[in-house]
């Protein structure tokens, strides 16, 4: 009988000592004067130095990059996931006031590759340090048996900080309020099982494709277009106090994320007038899908939305112009409830 080890029974320890010797120098980059270990602990330590704050309030959120993980093995391009899911937890919890302080990854795979691993994590590290965000550690799992050869999961937990006067959640929005939008790079990390039905199977498209909706870009480029961070472009806003309420438009569209935020006796009328990335055309078009499924299913290049009071709107515009965004009014608050486009 052949004796067993680790590394034939499908972990390879070896792989994953050289995966986080990859690592460890970028991560350091996002290390601040408030970490207070090193790489290879237990636990990861962060000083809560929050005296410039005078009721600090923790926001953490959770989320993982999804079948998005498909089109980067299809590539072989792993080096923009990692910026996805930091950019998208820092929107989950900017939409609360939120700045991040610190920020934990979970890679998961079949059969580790060592190169591929600190290519996601070369990814998170940029978009930590873009957010002034520490990438203060993480957990790199190899399961065999689990997961198939090839196959990449990834997911991370944020923490932000908030002042208690400072918390936006909606409890101000009144009737007559105006709903601005922040425009999307595409699809971001949401309806990507969609998005391949359509274009790989139904259009019989490939990864490598080019098509002429996308102009010079593949498939495949438009499909790993990165998830924004919205937080530098609103940060003058929250100083203001312009904003009643946002909403990070991801899975369930704008009809299964601006809800979240209305209180009782609200809706919205939405008017998509706005540019929508020539990518959702492709989906529809292959996939023949109707509108409103688009709708349910993509942020059809809305990635986030902001609620002002009508006499904040224009310097809430003007501010968000001189940080180089492109912001649209995207419809307005109404009494009632549900939200209803008017096309």
């Amino acid at each position: 009988m052949k004796p067993v080890d680790y590394r034939s029974s499908g972990v390879d320890i070896q792989e994953g000592d050289k995966a986080i010797a990859l690592m460890k120098a970028k991560v350091r980059k996002t290390f601040t004067k408030d970490v207070l270990s090193d790489l290879g602990h237990f636990g990861g330590l962060f000083r809560a130095d929050f005296g410039h704050i005078p009721e600090p309030v923790l926001v953490a959120s959770t989320d993982g990059v999804g079948t998005k993980l498909k089109i980067a093995s299809m590539t072989g391009n792993y080096g923009t996931v990692g910026s996805d899911l930091v950019n998208h937890c820092v929107n989950d919890i900017l939409v609360q006031g939120a700045s991040p302080l610190f920020f934990m990854d979970y890679i998961a795979c079949g059969r580790l590759d060592a190169r591929i691993a600190a290519d996601i994590v070369s990814g998170l590290a940029a978009a930590c340090s873009e957010n002034d965000c520490v990438l203060l550690g993480g957990e790199t799992a190899e399961m065999p048996g689990f997961y198939g050869d090839g196959d990449y999961d990834v997911a991370g937990t944020i923490v932000g900080l908030v002042g208690k006067d400072m918390i936006i959640d909606g409890s101000g929005i009144r009737p007559g309020m105006i709903v601005l939008g922040l425009p999307s790079n595409g699809l971001h990390t949401n309806g990507y099982s969609l998005a391949r039905k359509a274009i790989f199977e139904n259009a019989g498209l490939s990864q490598s494709d080019s098509h002429p909706l996308l102009g010079d870009r593949t498939v495949g480029e438009a499909l790993l277009a990165v998830h924004r961070s919205y937080l530098k472009a609103l940060q003058p806003l929250l100083v203001e106090k312009l904003v009643q309420g946002m909403a990070h438009i991801t899975g369930g569209g704008i009809p299964g994320n601006l809800p979240r935020i209305l209180p009782s006796g609200c809706g919205a009328l939405i008017r998509p007038l706005w540019e929508v990335p020539a990518i959702f055309e492709l989906i529809r078009e292959s996939g023949q899908v109707d509108i409103s499924e688009m709708r349910r299913a993509f942020n059809m290049g809305a990635g986030m939305l902001l609620i002002v009071d009508e006499s904040d709107s224009d310097i809430a515009m003007e501010l968000l112009r001189a940080k180089g965004e492109e912001p649209f009014i995207a419809g307005e608050i109404l009494s009632g409830d549900g939200i209803t486009f008017e096309d």
